[in-house]
């Protein structure tokens, strides 16, 4: 017992003097935590300056990199620091509340664990030594990604994106070119073609290069050694910095995507380009002219959305405020007013977000757009500083021309030829002694706006127009200065003119396509008016007397497709004026006043009229003429009258009278023709072949002007032919319709070698093209054939030794009873390299259109139409195709197949690719059953129009592809 008792003594005390060494260290902590706080703010205040010379030695050579055990150790570094934060404001609470009792403890915990984490902090500044260095040499990246967005759903860009794609994988094109305005999506295409796995995967390493506003070759050759990690110590020579790049992607597969590119660069003086044969480069650019610059060997050009795209990328932006149907026809519009520019629809989709499933917002919205209230929608004037990139490369003329193109609708066409006519008038050009000099300058300031996506062409080539975004930019910036003052009102459906002080303050007026029945009839002080566009304001009968009087500077005054019966006395008011328009005024008959007075009148159409050729006598400066044959009257005194325009240049003659009428004036016509001196372009249709071999070569002028431009057709005025010839030309285009003519007369080969545009209507004596010699038709851009009934094929290749027809873009064949083939024979690589378009229409006898070894020469056939040619059982026929490759018709887009009774099929299987096609059109093909396509080919396609009937009847292998394909039909 007494044992026990003292065991549990002696227990006792060695727990007491446990307790009393534990209470003891914890009182020693609570004594030392300002020490130990104080120690660890010391040892943490040494590590960071640690941490800051390791991370300066880091950053000293970009070429560097930190090792892994570095980048580790400054990890665990901005751990402690923040660790520490925390402890600092922990301790700095118990200091405050030291005078309560209960946090002796509390206190002696956080002394313990500064104590702790001063020790640990020791450690990390230990292990900050670093005996095997801080840095290594960084290894290049292949990529660097830009965080592309997806533009899979954006046709028209993706469009652009594939055939990127095709040319990189081209083996002889190194220098891609892609092209189009500001905000059009080309950054975008950019980023999707660095970011691309697949084109990844094609090159050892890609370079993006963001090319700044003034690129020099030290900046350009900087930002390549910084991607590529080189090191350039002891080399300060361009030569030698481009021979070390060079060095370095020697045997790489290199691509270089340069995006904005606003000036020429020289790629081999940057990076010794020429030595490094399996790079290449993709360069964007606003400017198609700077992509030929810099030696692009293809060239793409980015088109504005379509209004599909456009709509879905709003629709994404927005997202579900479409619910309300009258929210959805204004958004519509919308979209319509951004004009397919992806960086307008991006900041206007934004602003619009905003307004929710708001109507009455919506509509303000709209109405403010329409009108370019910056103010009032986000984004406007971000995009206008934009687009005016491309605007202040242009010098003044080409502004000048830039914003009088504005004076036409948006997006309607602007004939070329008659605004170049204007440009001349207004002064834009050079005022010199020829006007075909004045054209060539003229369509070079044309080209150098269309390069610069300002102007679109259109695919006749014959007209421009102006985007409707751009032609607000145009509005909005001439609007800001004295000399351009546009009154632009053009199909805005006016009854009446606009106000008086509109009128004397404008510099331009265009109320072209309204509903005007008269103008002012108050004196109008408009003596700094250039320009008066009146044209198809067709309910206008009569014009004011005193309307032209104080108009003394008026150079331009179209009223072409009114109904004017009389041009008033004051018009003798304009002696500046030197373009008027009064054709097809079908109503007019006289000038009430003396033409002699409008002394710098240089052109004058008078097609349509009833005015007489005498009526125009005397103007001595007139030097582009265009008239009817009607215009010369029956009158047997017009000899002389003609021949009188001795300063004429360019003359059109439209022939529409009677076959009676036309033959008792035409040999006068000819002479007086053959007898103007200074012509050098001639539209004229003579009644027979053998007059335009008389006219040619017994014509001084066409001896003495071998540069003559001519656009020559004959057979009588009654004829009729499609107008296809018409659409593709201008004036500087020569062009040839033979109609109801025989055999092949030598003096048409001597033309046909000038020929742009070949139409062979009615013809007899020849059985294929051939027969009047390919090499005679090296130019032809455009060719037509229709009802020559002995014609069997097109072209014979037997004896062909070169490619033939390389330039021919459009081909048109109608009603030619005979024919069995396009060619026959072997296809000479290069034919037809640039055929676009292909139409062949009631051909009862023609079995195959692609013949052996020629759907392979048709890389940018884009459009097949073929109709009512009743033989037709194959589109591709296999006999003729046997190994067909799968990329063949690459650029093919759209397919129409009317009225074809034995068609059964496209292609044997659904083996091509059709990587372009987009719509297909097919009625009339009864035994049609099945549609070359499955889920993987023809990715593009969007639209399949036909009968219900017919797709109904058609039969699947793949239900899926049925369904597929469904979603996109247009059915009746």
């Amino acid at each position: 017992m007494e044992a026990a008792v003292v065991a549990l003594v002696v227990k006792a005390y060695d727990e007491g003097t446990k307790v009393a060494g534990y209470i003891n260290d914890k009182n020693d902590y609570v004594k030392d935590l300002e020490g130990n706080y104080l120690e660890l703010k010391r040892v943490v205040g040494t590590l960071m300056e640690r941490r800051d010379d390791v991370e300066a030695e880091v950053n000293r050579d970009k070429r560097m990199q930190a090792t892994r055990e570095c980048q580790d150790w400054i990890l665990r570094v901005k751990e402690i620091e923040t660790e520490f934060s925390n402890l600092e404001k922990e301790y700095n609470r118990k200091v405050k509340r030291s005078w309560k009792p209960n946090r002796w403890f509390s206190k002696s915990k956080l002394s313990e664990r500064i104590a702790k984490k001063s020790e640990e902090v020791r450690c990390q500044l230990a292990e900050g030594n670093f005996e095997r260095g801080v840095v290594v040499t960084k290894l290049v990246k292949p990529v660097e990604k830009m965080g592309a967005l997806n533009i899979e759903d954006k046709q028209s860009l993706h469009t652009v994106f594939q055939k990127t794609l095709s040319y990189l994988k081209h083996d002889k094109i190194r220098r891609i070119g892609i092209w189009g305005a500001v905000g059009i999506g080309k950054t975008a295409i950019m980023q999707y073609l660095n970011d691309n796995e697949g084109i990844a995967k094609m090159f050892d390493i890609i370079i993006w290069i963001t090319m700044p506003n003034n690129p020099s070759t030290q900046k350009l050759q900087k930002a390549i050694i910084q991607r590529l990690n080189l090191s350039v110590e002891g080399i300060s020579s361009i030569k030698g910095k481009a021979q070390r790049i060079s060095e370095e992607l020697e045997g790489k597969k290199c691509l270089i995507l340069l995006d904005e590119v606003g000036h020429k660069i020289d790629l081999h003086k940057i990076v010794g380009f020429q030595n490094l044969k399996d790079s290449k480069v993709v360069l964007a650019s606003r400017s198609r002219g700077i992509c030929y610059d810099m030696g692009a060997n293809a060239l793409i050009e980015v088109k504005n959305l379509s209004f599909d795209d456009a709509w879905n990328m709003f629709q994404e932006i927005v997202g579900d405020a479409f619910s309300s149907s009258s929210i959805k026809r204004i958004a519509e519009l919308v979209v319509n007013e951004c004009g397919g520019f992806p960086l307008l629809i991006d900041r206007v989709a934004k602003t619009f977000k905003k307004y929710e499933e708001n109507d009455v917002l919506w509509n303000r919205g709209l109405m403010c757009l329409q009108r370019w209230e910056s103010s009032k929608v986000g984004g406007v004037d971000e995009v206008l500083e934009f687009l005016e990139l491309c605007y202040q490369d242009l010098d003044e003329i080409k502004k000048g021309c830039f914003f009088y193109s504005a004076l036409y609708p948006e997006e309607g066409e602007i004939c070329v030829d008659y605004l170049l006519e204007c440009w001349r008038a207004e002064g834009f050009m050079d005022y010199t002694n020829e006007f075909q000099d004045a054209r060539g300058k003229g369509h070079a300031i044309l080209k150098e706006l269309i390069d610069l996506s300002l102007l679109e062409i259109t695919d006749g080539r014959k007209f421009v127009k102006m985007n409707k975004v751009l032609r607000k930019m145009a509005l909005k910036m001439s609007s800001q200065r004295n000399d351009f003052k546009l009154l632009v009102k053009p199909r805005e459906g006016l009854n009446d003119f606009p106000k008086k002080e509109e009128w004397e303050q404008a510099t331009r007026i265009s109320l072209m396509d309204n509903q005007l029945k008269t103008l002012p009839n108050t004196d109008l002080d408009c003596r700094n008016l250039l320009t008066l566009l009146l044209q198809r304001n067709r309910q206008l009968e009569k014009i004011p007397d005193s309307l032209f009087a104080f108009m003394q500077s008026l150079r331009v005054l179209d009223l072409h497709a009114t109904k004017i019966q009389s041009l008033p006395s004051s018009l003798s008011e304009l002696i500046h004026l030197r373009g008027l328009y009064v054709n097809s005024c079908s109503c007019l008959r006289e000038f009430k006043f003396d033409i002699k007075a409008l002394v710098d009148l240089e052109a004058l159409d008078i097609r349509g009229t009833k005015i007489s050729l005498l009526q125009i006598g005397g103007l001595e400066k007139v030097r582009c003429l265009k008239m009817s044959l009607s215009n010369f009257g029956m009158d047997s005194h017009i000899e002389g009258k003609l021949s009188s325009f001795n300063s004429l240049e360019e003359l059109t003659i439209e022939v529409c009278s009677s076959k009676l009428w036309w033959d008792k004036i035409v040999d006068t016509v000819k002479k007086e023709v053959a007898a103007l001196e200074k012509l050098n372009s001639l539209r004229f249709c003579f009644p027979e072949v053998d007059c335009i071999e008389l006219f040619v070569t017994t014509s001084p002028i066409w001896k003495k002007n071998s540069c003559m431009t001519f656009q020559f057709a004959n057979g009588h005025p009654d004829s009729t032919s499609p107008q296809i010839l018409e659409s593709f030309c201008y004036a500087s285009n020569n062009s040839l319709k033979l109609v109801d003519s025989d055999g092949v007369n030598p003096i048409m080969l001597k033309l046909l070698v000038k020929t742009y545009a070949f139409g062979l209507i009615n013809h007899k004596g020849v059985s294929r093209l051939s027969d009047f010699g390919m090499k005679n038709m090296d130019k032809m851009l455009v060719c037509l054939i229709e009802g020559c009934n002995e014609i069997k094929t097109i072209i014979n290749g037997n004896g062909i030794t070169q490619g033939v027809l390389k330039c021919l873009e459009h081909l048109c064949i109608n009603n030619v009873l005979k024919l069995e083939s396009i060619w026959q024979g072997p296809v000479y690589p290069g034919s037809l390299a640039q055929l676009k378009n292909l139409t062949l229409s009631k051909c009862p006898e023609l079995k195959k259109i692609f013949s052996k070894g020629m759907i392979q020469q048709l890389p940018q056939l884009q459009y097949l139409r073929v109709e009512d040619c009743r033989q037709i059982e194959e589109i591709v026929m296999e006999s003729e195709n046997n190994g067909l490759e799968a990329n063949v018709l690459p650029s093919l887009k759209t397919l129409i197949l009317l009225d074809l009774p034995k068609l059964t099929r496209i292609w044997v299987d659904d083996s091509l690719e059709w990587p372009s096609l987009q719509r297909i059109k097919i009625s009339g093909c009864n035994m049609l059953r099945s549609l070359s396509f499955n889920n993987a080919n023809a990715t593009k396609l969007r639209f399949i129009e036909g009968q219900e009937s017919w797709w109904g009847a058609l039969m699947w292998d793949d239900d899926a592809v049925k369904q597929k394909l469904q979603s996109l039909c247009i059915l009746n």
